[in-house]
């Protein structure tokens, strides 16, 4: 008996639907076969009996009814199939030469032909089509074939038919419940693997089967997405945490400085004092929530900026233009290799914000007298953006950890700065799926390079021209 589980699978529902197409089609092959078959048969047998005829006619005209008798008694004794039947008698029935011994008992069917059982040797009855002509002077001629042969064939083949269709059924539900079962094995991995993450055990993820078919690339699809989920869910986590632990100090200082501004009797000047230096620590807080604000868009892949390609060249450019007074304020030189035609495809507006970063990281590190370079360069591969400084860099042992929010090297804890700059450059170059590199820089300091992929093909329309 079918499981009723099975019974209220879909892909057994589809497996018997499958079967029965299948067995319509068995149907329609063997019904073609016996149609083509006995058909060929019983046109062949009812040539020959009309031909035996027209020639037994054309003999009797010929030379007569004697004639005709001997032409009859000579087929009788030289048949040497046995098959063909004749019967010759006159206006009254009574025999006058064939194999016959009387007149047949028949069923008559269209135009003279009939149909009969014959015994055969007293003991062997036949099955025989004959047909009926009336010659001239009254006499009845009946010419047959033995048809039990035809007749075999043709139960072989509804036999075959009906055969067929069983094994046809019996195959068929039982590949139905192979193959229901084959899904349902997967899909119960699935179903548990859901069921683990739902209860939250985020790390699960759904094993493949190494075929490569549509069920592993969709397993593959909800694990990438289970890693995407996870990772969120960690920075959730890691931005709760860092707000908990590096937030919490700023807020202490804020809340204290404003307490201590009320007690004894403060003068104007003193609460006014007190005050902008509240609002200049609100402002630090303020921008410190809108960087964990723009990584956490970055690190899901907000939409709100929507892709475009463009010239990273051009942006470049822009930027340097920006920032050179700067440079020039602090006394280092600020110099530029920017190859246009350099296309990425992405979010201008977070690109521009992440090399605004960078810039503005190197410029604010790097000593008076020192000097940073930016470049960008077009490759078969994609597009690498360099900026390059003479500061103090970074050791290798902490360029991993620098990339981490709120996470700031020892030597830089005196500078203004959040720790969440390097975070947002990385978490966008994830999302435009860039290699973000530290390393050493010719000038003596650090050298950050993004190394973007080459924009699809499908993506390279003239892009819309930059706002001036």
């Amino acid at each position: 008996m079918i499981p009723n589980n099975l019974l209220r699978s879909s892909t057994f529902r589809l497996g018997v639907l499958y079967m029965a197409l299948f067995g319509f089609s068995v149907l329609l092959l063997l019904g073609f076969i016996y149609w083509t078959t006995a058909g060929f048969m019983e046109r062949q047998t009812l040539a020959t009996i009309n031909a035996e005829i027209q020639g037994l006619q054309e003999r009797y005209e010929l030379l007569g009814l004697a004639g005709l008798i001997q032409v009859i008694n000579e087929r009788v004794n030289t048949a040497s199939s046995g098959d063909s039947l004749y019967l010759l008698t006159n206006s009254h029935f009574k025999p006058l030469a064939g194999n016959l011994k009387e007149w047949p008992e028949a069923r008559a069917i269209n135009e003279g032909w009939i149909h009969f059982i014959l015994d055969k040797n007293g003991h062997q009855q036949i099955t025989a089509a004959a047909k009926h002509f009336l010659l001239r002077g009254n006499f009845h001629l009946l010419v047959g074939r033995n048809v039990s042969e035809k007749e075999r064939v043709q139960s072989m083949i509804i036999d075959s038919l009906g055969w067929g269709l069983a094994i046809t059924f019996v195959l068929g539900m039982v590949g139905a419940v192979f193959i229901t079962k084959g899904v349902q094995r997967r899909l119960d991995v699935i179903n548990r693997t859901c069921q683990d993450i739902i209860r939250g055990d985020l790390t699960r993820r759904i094993p493949l089967s190494g075929t490569g078919d549509e069920f592993d690339r969709l397993v593959q699809n909800v694990n990438d997405m289970l890693d995407q989920i996870e990772r969120l869910m960690r920075g959730i986590r890691e931005v709760s945490d860092n707000v908990a632990h590096d937030l919490r100090s700023p807020l202490n200082r804020l809340r204290g400085r404003l307490e201590t501004s009320l007690m004894g009797n403060p003068t104007k000047e003193e609460l006014e004092q007190t005050v902008m230096q509240s609002i200049e620590q609100t402002d630090d807080l303020l921008q410190t929530f809108n960087a964990l604000l723009r990584i956490a868009q970055a690190e899901a892949g907000s939409k709100r900026d929507s892709q475009s390609l463009f010239d990273l060249g051009k942006t470049g450019r822009d930027l340097v233009e920006l920032y050179l007074p700067l440079a020039e304020e602090k006394g280092l030189e600020l110099t530029s290799d920017l190859e246009e035609g350099a296309f990425v495809l992405g979010s201008r507006h977070l690109l521009s914000q992440a090399l605004s970063n960078l810039l503005d990281n190197a410029i604010k590190y790097t000593p008076t007298g020192g000097s940073v370079f930016m470049a960008v360069t077009s490759t078969p591969a994609g597009p690498i953006c360099r900026i390059e400084d003479s500061g103090p860099g970074v050791p290798p042992e902490f360029r991993d950890k620098v990339l981490e929010r709120f996470y700031r090297l020892e030597s830089s804890r005196s500078a203004p700065g959040s720790g969440l700059g390097l975070s947002l450059v990385a978490a966008v170059a994830r999302q435009h799926k860039a290699v973000l590199t530290l390393t050493d820089s010719a000038l003596g300091g650090l050298a950050i390079v993004l190394s973007f992929p080459r924009p699809p093909a499908k993506s390279w329309h003239p892009p819309e021209p930059e706002e001036s």
